[in-house]
C-alpha cells in the first residue's frame, strides 16, 4: 500500500508550513507530513521553506537574521491559498506539541558545516524530549547536512532528497546510510524504484499532485507519495 505524506502540511489547501496546513492533513486522515526547518538567530527550529521571510510573510530579510519569538509573530499567510484567519510560521516545538503524527520527514536545505551541526543536533535534542525519535526522518539534498547527519546524530534516521538526475541517488544514499529517499517524481522508473528498494530504502515521490500519477506512482508500487493535496490522494487512493 502506498503511503501519503502532507507536503508542508496540506499546502494546495492551508497556507504552507502553518499549524493550520499540518491540521487540515490530520483533518484528511493524513498523519504523515513533510516540512522544512531552518534556525532562527537564537537557534530554534523554525518551520518555513525560504531561507528568505518575503514569499510567505512579506517581511524582508532572512530566518537566521531574526529571533524565534519574532518569527512566531509573522503571519505567513502570503502566496498560499485564502484563508481567513492569520497563519504564524510555527516552532517546529510547537508542531511536536499539537499535531499526532505517525511519521515526519523533515527537510534540512543547504547549510555551513556549522549551521549543519548545530541543526540536526536541535532535531535530535528536540525530538528525545518529545519522545518520537522513532517518528522522524531528517532529510536534504546536502551532503553537508547528510555528513552531519550520520557523525554527530547517528540516531537519527536520515533520507537523500533527489532532485535531478545527473548524480546516482542510490549511491549517495547508501554512502550516508539513508533509510529514505525523496525523489522527484520525473526520477522515478520503476527500474530506479526497484533498485532502491532492493537496497532497503523507502521511497518517497513528491511532489504528486495529479490523480492519474498518483494512481501510476502507486501501482509502480512507490512506498509512499508527498503532496500538496493530502485530502485529494485520500479520494483517489483509498485510507492514508
Amino acid at each position: 500500500m502506498t503511503l501519503i505524506y502532507g507536503h508542508r502540511g496540506a499546502k494546495g489547501e492551508a497556507p504552507e508550513n502553518t499549524l493550520n496546513s499540518f491540521q487540515q492533513c490530520l483533518e484528511h486522515g493524513v498523519r504523515r507530513c513533510e516540512l522544512d526547518l531552518h534556525l532562527s538567530r537564537d537557534g530554534e527550529l523554525m518551520v518555513i521553506h525560504d531561507p528568505s521571510l518575503k514569499r510567505t510573510t512579506g517581511h524582508r530579510g532572512k530566518v537566521v537574521e531574526h529571533d524565534a519569538a519574532e518569527l512566531v509573530s509573522y503571519d505567513a499567510r502570503k502566496g498560499g491559498p485564502g484563508w481567513i484567519t492569520p497563519c504564524p510560521i510555527p516552532r517546529l516545538a510547537e508542531l511536536f506539541d499539537k499535531c499526532d503524527f505517525e511519521h515526519w520527514q523533515l527537510e534540512v536545505k543547504s547549510a555551513s558545516k556549522v549551521r549543519a551541526a548545530r541543526t540536526v543536533e536541535a532535531i535530535a535534542e528536540l525530538a528525545k524530549r518529545h519522545g518520537i525519535l522513532d517518528k522522524i526522518t531528517v532529510t536534504s539534498s546536502s551532503r553537508e547536512v547528510l555528513a552531519a547527519l550520520k557523525r554527530l546524530t547517528p540516531e537519527l534516521s536520515r533520507g537523500l532528497v533527489a532532485e535531478y538526475a545527473w548524480l546516482d541517488p542510490l549511491k549517495v544514499a547508501r554512502h550516508y546510510g539513508c533509510d529514505v529517499l525523496a525523489l522527484n517524481w520525473t526520477l522515478c522508473t520503476p527500474e530506479r524504484l526497484l533498485k532502491a528498494q532492493k537496497a532497503g530504502l523507502h521511497v518517497s515521490v513528491w511532489t504528486v499532485n495529479e490523480p492519474a500519477l498518483m494512481r501510476r506512482l502507486a501501482d509502480f508500487g512507490v512506498d509512499s507519495i508527498i503532496t500538496d493535496f493530502p485530502g485529494l490522494a485520500v479520494q483517489t487512493l483509498g485510507s492514508a
